[in-house]
């Protein structure tokens, strides 16, 4: 007989969910991170009073009102509303795109009316392009070259390090359009950050579980493995399999955190910069997530990044070449007994918390019901 029933790789939020819903149904887990911490991307480190978000910005999100309220019944919410604003050549705009973003470009307009013909005016400019054949041109028909070149085209290109016309046209399947004046730039009902930071959340996550950070499974992977009846594994899923099939592709990111000796350096939690020649994607000022009060803030600068071994992946590349690479690992996965694959990178997906939540709910609910033995 094992020690534990579950272990669990990776102390994210899947692989914390999992452990919770796991612990309360009487089960023992064991969850082990690589990081020296817990949280996995959602955790934030406490500099001063202020919860600085160390792997870039979150803001949980969701119209599932069964997640929202898991969430809530393990922590408070805030009701931050995340309005991000875009700096380009000294001009900020609003974001999402709303009637602020049309009025601050284009200032004859004012109406939802007025902005939907003077939208229309640029899209038909390219109206003689019925097939896409990269982002640019999909860009292109879509909003027309106010909106593209100052709003899209760098930042895009800083995003995925590549020209838009060398990136595929499905990148951008549609602009979203809001005709307006609310700056919310998310749709759904349920919004805010937990008041404390997310590690609170983590840490309500696993209570009752054994945690040891600072292990890495690949390298201790036959000694763990031992240890429990089943594991759970929300790393790189090419790297579980020794990359047998060759490795799959990411973006990474890399931040830069400085604490400065003033109140307020910018007034917002995030602005992105869409300038090509601004080497950072957003700055984040993390004090604004919470309503932070102190005498001095920590900013973040967020740089897109190539990724390679040694860095962390953030978003998958998600073109043809990489799904029927991913294919090949998930069905090699169904092969493993025992082994649940779950989360954003075992998934080889980009998931927001709600549904980071819901999936690893959905899980778990799933292998209870089949470990069930029948009477």
């Amino acid at each position: 007989m094992c020690q534990y029933d579950y272990l669990i790789v990776g102390a994210g939020l899947f692989g914390s969910v999992f452990a919770h819903e796991a612990h309360r149904a009487g089960k023992k887990c064991l969850v082990i991170d690589k990081r020296p911490q817990t949280g996995g991307n959602i955790y934030c480190e406490d500099i001063d009073g202020i919860h600085v978000h160390t792997y870039g910005a979150h803001i949980f999100h969701t119209n599932n009102k069964e997640v929202w309220h898991y969430v809530n019944r393990l922590v408070e919410f805030n009701h931050y509303i995340n309005s991000p604003l875009a700096h380009y050549h000294d001009e900020l705009y609003n974001l999402p795109f709303n009637m602020n973003t049309f009025h601050q470009l284009w200032k004859e307009v004012r109406t939802p009316a007025e902005a939907k013909a003077k939208i229309e005016e640029q899209r038909s400019a390219y109206a003689y392009i019925t097939e896409p054949a990269n982002l640019e041109e999909q860009a292109l028909t879509l909003c027309g070259k106010d909106i593209y070149e100052r709003l899209i085209k760098g930042y895009t290109e800083k995003q995925w390090g590549r020209p838009a016309k060398e990136l595929p046209a499905f990148i951008i399947r549609r602009v979203p359009f809001r005709f307006t004046y609310n700056n919310n730039y998310f749709n759904d009902p349920y919004q805010g950050i937990p008041i404390g930071g997310y590690n609170l959340l983590t840490e309500r996550l696993l209570k009752g579980c054994d945690v040891r950070t600072g292990v890495d499974y690949m390298v201790h992977r036959a000694e763990l493995d031992v240890l429990a009846d089943t594991v759970l594994y929300t790393g790189c899923i090419d790297e579980y399999f020794d990359y047998c099939f060759g490795r799959l592709e990411y973006r990474s990111l890399r931040f830069e955190h400085k604490r400065l000796e003033i109140e307020d350096f910018q007034g917002n939690a995030v602005v992105n910069y869409c300038e090509s020649e601004v080497p950072y994607t957003r700055l984040i000022e993390h004090k604004h997530f919470e309503f932070g009060q102190q005498p001095h803030t920590v900013i973040t600068y967020e740089f897109p990044d190539l990724f390679e071994p040694g860095k962390e992946p953030y978003y998958p590349i998600n073109d043809y070449r990489n799904n029927q690479l991913f294919q090949q690992y998930q069905k090699l996965a169904q092969t493993k007994k025992n082994v649940l694959f779950g989360g954003r990178l075992a998934q080889y997906t980009y998931a927001d918390m709600d549904d980071t939540v819901a999936a690893a709910l959905d899980l778990w609910k799933t292998h209870a019901s089949k470990s069930v033995s029948p009477k």
